[in-house]
């Protein structure tokens, strides 16, 4: 029973050690093949996959969780990619198992945050032609882009041409497609404003329901204090 407790924690303590050891931070041999790796920043170990990070660049402090995928091309050394395929702007946080996949251009703005086993892309499969197998069949190329301030919520799907805007949620388990207004709250498949930002009212639902921007709860909650 000892031994096996001291192996337990020898074990333990190596996996702690590899860790650490094989982060993509500043400094290490990955991080200066980016196009460009911002202070600060760091991908988790293990990676899933790291693709032609020549052209993907990351911006100050981001953190990209374990089992990641980060790739930009169909396949290493693709002769059409662009050197800035995939943008990730300062601050982003990406969780477990995300995948993002750049062959034209996806771009996350500043403090862009996912849930995990997130998946976005900026190109799919065409299914045109019935005598070809699908996926032998390369849809068109059309670019990504997420607004600053986003969240995009666990297992959710941002499909080629998405347009999110600033401070959007992006529901568990949506699928985007199209454009998302500023200060929107979509859900389901395919993703549909339920809740938008109305100025002097609050989030308003599709219901009519209205939440109250949380500097205005708190100063109800003030008033009703002082009224009492």
């Amino acid at each position: 029973m000892r031994r096996q407790r001291l192996l337990n924690r020898a074990l333990h303590a190596a996996l702690r050690w590899a860790d650490r050891a094989g982060e993509v931070v500043p400094g290490t041999d990955l991080a200066d093949r980016f196009g460009s790796f911002g202070a600060g920043s760091c991908i988790d170990f293990p990676p899933a996959t790291l693709q032609n990070v020549d052209s993907i660049h990351l911006g100050r402090g981001v953190l990209v969780g374990r089992h990641a995928t980060l790739a930009a091309g169909y396949g290493v050394g693709d002769p059409n990619l662009s050197d800035r395929a995939l943008v990730i702007g300062n601050g982003c946080v990406l969780g477990a198992r995300t995948t993002v996949l750049a062959h034209t251009r996806v771009e996350l703005g500043a403090s862009v945050f996912t849930g995990q086993s997130v998946f976005i892309t900026d190109a799919s499969h065409g299914y045109q032609d019935p005598d070809q197998p699908i996926g032998k069949q390369f849809g068109p190329h059309r670019p990504v882009t997420i607004g600053s301030g986003s969240w995009i919520g666990h297992g959710a799907v941002i499909l080629p041409g998405a347009r999110i805007g600033r401070n959007v949620v992006v529901a568990a388990g949506a699928v985007v497609r199209g454009d998302v207004e500023d200060h929107a709250v979509v859900a389901g498949s395919p993703a549909r404003v339920v809740r938008r930002l109305e100025p002097g009212l609050g989030w308003v639902g599709t219901t009519g329901d209205v939440r109250p921007l949380f500097g205005q709860r708190v100063l109800d909650g003030l008033e009703g204090t002082e009224a009492g």
